[in-house]
This record gives C-alpha cells, structure tokens and sequence, in this order.
C-alpha cells in the first residue's frame, strides 16, 4: 500500500472492528503469526511492517513518531476505515501511543506492551545497551555486516527468556535485517523523546488503554502512562519474555481478546 508517500507492507486477516498491530525490533508483521487467527475471529486484523522494516520502504527520513503516526493513519484511510484499536510491542508502542494520543477520535482502544515511552518518569533504571550502540550512524551496519545471525539471536533467545522462537520467523525475521539498514528508528530515538515529553504537556491520553508487561519491561509502561491517562489498566504475564507474541500467545489472547472487544 502507498500510504504517507511511501510504500508500506501490509496484511489483513478476517472480518469485523478494524485492529492495527504494530511490531517491534528485530520483528517483523510475523511476530504476531500466532495470535492473528484468534484475533480475526471477531476483527479485521491489520498487520504492517514498519516505515524502513521488513518488506516496507526504506526512505532516509520519517522516523519522527508525527511522521510514524501519520503512517498509521494513512493505512487507515487506503483501507477506507474511520476507527480502529491499536496494539504495539517494543518499538511498535510508542508509534501506537503517538497515533492514540493525536487521534482520540478514530483509534478507539489502545494496547502498549513491553515497551518503554520514551524518557516519560516512572521506567526505572531499564536502559537497554544497544539504545546507543544502534544510535551511532553506520556501525552497527559495518560491525554487524555477516553476523546479522547470530547478533539477532541474542534479542529472539533473551526476548523469550532463552526459550527460542520458531525456527520458520526466525529465518523470515533474519532475511529481512541482513545486509540493509535497520537503524533509523534508533537514531531518531532522542527526537521522539522529545516529541513525547511535548505532547504530554498539551493532551492527555484519553483513549481507553492497557498495558501488558513481561519479564523485560514489567509493569514500567503503566508507571509511566498512569499520571497522563484518563482510563488505564495494567496486566502483567511474569513468565513471558519480551516477545509476548511468540513467547506467551495463549497468555497474551487471554488480555487481549476481552480488552478489545469492548467497543
């Protein structure tokens, strides 16, 4: 789809209420493979790769969260959708609570995951290493060239708590992040800070909202969205690791199935 002036990967799945899910990083739209059947039973699921992720374009600009929510928006629209709710993981989450907090009037539910809000109070000392490594212009790229493998390992074994994920995603998910650059949302990192810690002080987010934390993230996201949120709840999956998706789907459907389907 050709959307925001440029070409986004998108996929559809079932009929009903319209859910965007909005992946992370290293992911791709497959980090949500086991849980779209359940979720297309009763609503139209909409998975996207992100602007310069997986199969979408990779522009040299537009990582700003106003650029990633108008993104969003815009599948809406191709898609000819007024509302729709919105779930987002890791990097997903704060494009998901950027669309929310702008656009009160078309996303109706909100759903944020292990992910951290930008610099908002209330994440603690969670301060992970590669922020900054995948920040720097160009090294990562040049370090990484021909061990795209195994770095991107680290994240699938120590996102599921050293379970794995499934040997068919991680292929897809490693095809799509070798040899291209996968970076920029990470050098944007400092500027959408800044956009968020601006727009809280002019809006509050007055979409209905959960949380859902594992054992990477636990229950900072509620912490940092509790002062500026009109109806917010928390859940937490102890045993799951980052990669709710794949590391816990039945636990996370069992969350996500009854908070979206409320109007």
């Amino acid at each position: 789809m050709v959307t925001n002036g440029i070409h986004l990967d998108i996929r559809t799945a079932g009929h009903g209420d319209p859910v965007v899910l909005l992946h992370g990083w290293p992911h791709t739209h497959r980090v949500w493979d086991p849980i779209v059947a359940a979720l297309a039973a009763d609503h139209l699921v909409i998975t996207p790769d992100l602007r310069g992720l997986g199969a979408s374009e990779r522009p040299a600009d537009g990582y700003d969260l106003d650029t990633l929510a108008g993104d969003v928006m815009g599948v809406l629209d191709g898609l000819g959708l007024p509302t729709a709710k919105i779930v987002g993981i890791d990097l997903g989450g704060p494009i998901a609570f950027m669309t929310a907090l702008r656009e009160p009037h078309r996303i109706s539910r909100l759903v944020v995951m292990e992910a951290l809000i930008g610099t908002l109070p209330g994440a603690g000392k969670i301060s992970p290493w590669w922020f900054g490594f995948h920040a720097v212009p160009g090294l990562p790229a040049t370090v990484l060239a021909g061990h795209e493998r195994e770095y991107l390992d680290f994240f699938y074994r120590s996102g599921t708590l050293g379970r794995g994920i499934p040997p068919e995603i991680r292929d897809a998910f490693v095809e799509a992040y070798t040899g291209v650059d996968v970076f920029h949302h990470y050098r944007a990192m400092p500027g959408n800070a800044a956009l968020i810690s601006d727009a809280v002080q002019r809006h509050r987010l007055t979409v209905p909202t959960a949380t859902i934390g594992g054992a990477t993230v636990g229950d900072s996201t509620f912490r940092q969205l509790e002062p500026i949120t009109d109806t917010l709840e928390s859940h937490l999956i102890p045993d799951g690791g980052h990669i709710l998706p794949l590391d816990r789907p039945d636990e996370l459907l069992n969350i996500l199935v009854p908070f979206l389907g409320h109007p």
